[in-house]
């Protein structure tokens, strides 16, 4: 949804502005944890809702959280309530992460392996995929054993896949070709 997108964008860079002058790292974990909870279908019901104004709907999503709420967290969420853009905190979220790791250099990676890594093993990956690509990355793991043996990294566009099912369906179009 370009639209959405869109009107994310000024919401995450104005919050992510705020968020440079004071502990980026609380304020990531605030935003990750604000669009867990805007994503909730009780919230999205809540901020639907017209019988509701938009301060109750503030209020009601603010006792919500379990992290401390500054004053900026508080006007920030206020004036999504004002503007109806509550349901766009997990857009908001994404945006105000990929700032957060433009910020630093760094970019996450998922890796996809047909087994379970173990924390010296996804270490080493790491430190060679940070080789590989030029900067710090944030490692999250899933496990499919479709793939059969190796692994699939993506990182932004960038697909690297080492896996023995993509090995095979290589094999299998140059047979068939």
């Amino acid at each position: 949804m370009a639209e959405l997108a869109t009107i994310a964008r000024p919401y995450a860079e104005a919050l992510f502005r705020v968020a440079l002058s004071g502990n980026l790292s609380a304020w990531s974990d605030l935003v990750a944890e604000m669009a867990q909870a805007g994503a909730h279908p009780d919230v999205q019901a809540l901020a639907h809702n017209p019988k509701v104004s938009a301060a109750q709907k503030a209020e009601i999503f603010l006792s919500a959280l379990k992290s401390p709420v500054t004053a900026e967290a508080t006007n920030f969420i206020n004036t999504l309530a004002d503007y109806g853009r509550l349901t766009m905190l997990p857009e908001i979220a994404i945006q105000f992460h990929a700032l957060k790791n433009a910020h630093e250099g760094a970019a996450d990676a998922e890796v996809t392996s047909a087994f379970e890594l173990t924390a010296a093993q996804l270490s080493e990956l790491a430190s060679t995929l940070e080789t590989k690509f030029g900067r710090k990355l944030h490692p999250s793991v899933t496990v499919d054993p479709a793939l059969i043996g190796g692994v699939r990294i993506v990182v932004g566009d960038q697909v690297l896949d080492t896996s023995v099912r993509a090995k095979l369906q290589k094999m299998h179009a140059a047979l068939t070709a």
